[in-house]
């Protein structure tokens, strides 16, 4: 018996399908072997990614500016929303799906391999388990959550930090990092040192003792901590070409420059929907020419971002964060806009000096093996 769309991960991206699924009238199976652990991750996202179907509590807060710095303090006009986890995870209901409860072992067309023996049939199958081990640049950060009172004098009088490069390395030739701060609702906010892209990254312990150093010592107000580690890939670099389709952080919906997938996610979810229900391969909607194009732009983007030296990723990201908005959305948040894409690269590249040029000219046409065949 085919169980109609069958779901594997219980995350965001396959959460937020099968929710969507079952309120389109598809039939959804969920399968996962914890469907129910708790998401322990703080998601943030630019407000004007999200979709309209998304419930209010699933919004822990918003912006309407943040904080950029690399040699001084800059603001961005752009709405930027931290989400509630616990919210989000409610919010993106799938009771009326029936859930198995096993981890996925194999997927060969229609049949999904169980590791409980069973073999379950569908019409189609989303991989959503996220981004499968593999060698690829990760993103890694340890955060505390503190207090208001706490946080203040961190944020200096503003709503929330993005990116401060000032600090985060003694060393000059060490990998960069930088602080993010950002409210979490009800008076708490996470302090996080964040090592954007590496291969390898800054482990979790130095980046600990760097948030110690640029705070004066770790304060004794801490609530939790929270541990960030994951690939800036998708399971594979050509996702239109895999076998099966896959969707969210494995499926490339993950931008490799910044490590966000959610609100990306939650905005193509209703197009896999559609497509799934006149029963069309999503990959041929989600993945058409310019949205392969602007995907492999961004994996040499990364590319380039890597042999950047501390200095010259401090003046990289101040002359990408001095565009306007709207040459900063094609980059950050628009799959489609080839265009845009390659005026934002053009822009930056044109406003550092020769030397970063010629380092970030050389990273995005050597291309790893991580990186795959992007021509």
């Amino acid at each position: 018996m085919s169980s109609g769309v069958i779901v594997a991960g219980a995350g965001p991206a396959g959460r937020a399908l099968v929710h969507r699924l079952v309120r389109a009238g598809v039939s959804a199976t969920l399968v996962d072997p914890n469907p129910e652990r708790v998401w322990r991750s703080t998601f943030a996202c630019w407000s004007d990614e999200l979709p309209d179907w998304l419930d209010p509590s699933a919004v822990a807060a918003r912006t309407d500016r943040i904080g950029v710095a690399g040699h001084a303090l800059e603001e961005i006009a752009r709405g930027y929303t931290v989400f509630d986890t616990p919210g989000l995870q409610r919010s993106l209901a799938v009771d009326e799906a029936p859930t198995v409860t096993a981890r996925v072992v194999d997927i060969d067309g229609g049949r999904v391999h169980l590791d409980d023996g069973s073999v379950l049939t569908g019409d189609a199958v989303v991989d959503c388990r996220g981004a499968l081990p593999h060698d690829a640049p990760r993103q890694t950060a340890y955060g505390i959550v503190v207090d208001s009172a706490t946080a203040a004098p961190v944020l200096a009088g503003h709503e929330a930090l993005l990116m401060d490069w000032r600090g985060g390395a003694a060393d000059r030739r060490a990998l960069p990092s930088f602080l993010y701060v950002v409210p979490l609702g009800d008076g708490e906010f996470l302090l996080e040192e964040t090592c954007l892209a590496g291969h390898p990254a800054l482990g979790l312990d130095e980046l600990e003792r760097r948030l110690a150093e640029r705070l004066g010592g770790m304060p004794s107000t801490i609530r939790r901590v929270e541990h960030v580690d994951f690939p800036l890939t998708g399971s594979s670099p050509r996702p239109w070409r895999d076998p099966t389709f896959r969707f969210g952080a494995a499926g490339g919906f993950k931008n490799p420059t910044t490590g966000y997938s959610v609100a990306s996610s939650l905005m193509c979810t209703d197009a896999v929907v559609a497509a799934l229900a006149a029963g069309r391969d999503p990959a041929s909607d989600l993945w058409p020419a310019q949205t392969r194009a602007v995907h492999n732009l961004r994996l040499r983007g990364l590319n380039a971002l890597l042999q950047l030296s501390p200095a010259q990723t401090v003046a990289f990201f101040e002359a990408f964060f001095a565009m306007p908005i709207a040459a900063q959305r094609s980059y950050l948040s628009d799959r489609d806009d080839l265009t845009g894409t390659m005026g934002a690269m053009t822009r930056v590249i044109r406003s550092v000096d020769m030397r970063t040029r010629s380092v970030v000219a050389r990273g995005a046409m050597s291309m790893p093996d991580w990186a795959g065949d992007t021509t």
